[in-house]
């Protein structure tokens, strides 16, 4: 007696294609991916260092002083209200009017400098 086998499903070799191709495809998506990621966490980060500039000029303006500490310028009931990190970066502790923002530590390997 003749049995009838069923030839339905893939082959090895189509599978193996397929797994190829995905591959390919996620080499290609990944690199894109991460920097796009770090593109945005760097424009966050400078809009924040933006904003911390903006309310120290207010704060010197107000108090007739060259000088001001961050715990001054984020909190409830100061210019910022909350200063949200977006990749563990680290804001200067005190800013001087006319002087530069240097942000350290983005992602841990990236520094921005803000120039008011």
């Amino acid at each position: 007696m003749k049995q009838n086998q069923s030839t339905k499903g893939f082959t090895l070799v189509e599978i193996m294609i397929v797994v190829v191709i995905i591959g390919l495809l996620a080499a290609m998506a990944i690199p894109a991916f991460q920097k796009v990621r770090q593109s945005s966490q760097d424009k966050a980060v400078l809009n924040n260092a933006r904003q911390l500039s903006a309310a120290a000029d207010q704060y010197y303006l107000e108090n007739g002083v060259s000088s001001v500490t961050l715990s001054s310028l984020v909190g409830s009931a100061n210019y910022v209200k909350a200063l949200n990190l977006v990749a563990n970066e680290t804001y200067p502790g005190a800013y001087t009017q006319g002087e530069t923002i240097t942000i350290i530590g983005i992602a841990g390997v990236r520094t921005i400098t803000y120039a008011p």
